[in-house]
């Protein structure tokens, strides 16, 4: 009798667990896909901060036409409850999850759901195309798709999401090589100038500028992506990162691609560095784009799902 009762109790306790992890499935798939919503209707704060300050400091005139354009694409998205560019880009989720976190063996299908329920309420373009067999999907969804890189936090049970989506103008130009020791941050710089004169147009400018340095193309594009998505107006820690960042900067606004490629007084929203060690006989180098239109958005969160969304002021979910 005693038997039976503890396992008739075992059963009932698993039954509990298991519905209250669908809950919090479902709540947490939710929050995200409102959240992806957020994403493709309003800039991040920093982002929006920087294009004023850009539009301030422009003289020319057919560039200041652009600002103007750029800011009402802006305030009509938000009143007509839209996505600012048609091109509402492939989901890019960066994870920061806690080994305790209560939903990291599931997140990956959540991700997936939450996608597939922002694709049909925001609403967002078809964007996924299988490679090889050149079909849309329909629902943003296919192999790899969305992309979700995930950072282990130990001890922590918390998550920081990073929502980016991925434009095809601005995701065009990135580039990633290898150069030899001898070419030095000279050569790499050269890499990125050329990269911005040949492709930049593309990416719908003025743009998030993301490099990296490692030891292969791999490391390099990863680190060039990270750097692109890092806020505006901070500084890599390393003071000789940090200052190469403002020279690259200066540097690249002189050659006054300005918004939209018309020209003017800067081209370059931020230039973001990011490095890791190489190996002594190569010099890898990668470069990353994000248009003025840059769809980014971090979400912390805890353990219960409460949250507190870091990079759009006013935004609960």
């Amino acid at each position: 009798m005693l038997l039976t009762t503890l396992v008739i109790y075992n059963i009932s306790c698993y039954n509990v667990r298991m519905q209250n992890l669908e809950v919090l499935k479902n709540s947490f798939t939710a929050k995200v896909a409102d959240f992806i919503n957020v994403v493709a209707k309003k800039l991040p704060d920093d982002v929006l901060v920087r294009l004023k300050e850009m539009q301030s400091n422009e003289t020319e005139q057919r560039a200041l036409a652009v600002y103007d354009c750029i800011f009402k694409n802006l305030e009509k998205a938000i009143s007509l409850d839209r996505p600012i560019c048609q091109d509402t880009g492939v989901v890019q989720f960066f994870v920061k999850v806690g080994t305790n976190f209560p939903l990291i063996n599931d997140l990956e299908s959540c991700l997936r759901k939450a996608v597939e329920i922002a694709t049909e309420k925001a609403p967002l373009r078809h964007n996924a195309v299988e490679t090889f067999i050149e079909k849309n999907t329909g629902t943003n969804l296919g192999t790899g798709v969305p992309y979700i890189e995930y950072d282990l936090i130990p001890n922590s049970d918390k998550l920081e999401l990073t929502v980016y989506l991925a434009g095809g103008g601005c995701s065009l130009p990135g580039r990633s090589t290898v150069l030899m020791p001898s070419e030095g941050y000279e050569g790499a710089f050269k890499f990125v100038a050329d990269t911005l004169v040949t492709y930049g147009i593309n990416a719908c400018p003025p743009l998030v500028i993301g490099v990296g340095f490692g030891p292969c193309m791999a490391t390099s594009a990863k680190l060039a992506k990270k750097a692109s998505l890092r806020s505006i107006g901070s500084h890599n820690p390393n003071e000789k990162v940090a200052e190469m960042e403002v020279k690259l900067q200066s540097a690249l606004n002189k050659i006054a691609i300005g918004p939209q490629g018309l020209g003017g007084t800067e081209s370059v929203v931020a230039v973001n560095i990011e490095n890791m060690a190489r190996h002594p006989s190569s010099f890898g180098v990668a470069v990353a784009f994000g248009c003025w239109a840059h769809r980014r958005g971090v979400v912390e969160f805890n353990a219960d799902l409460s949250s507190s969304v870091l990079t759009h002021e006013g935004v609960t979910l």
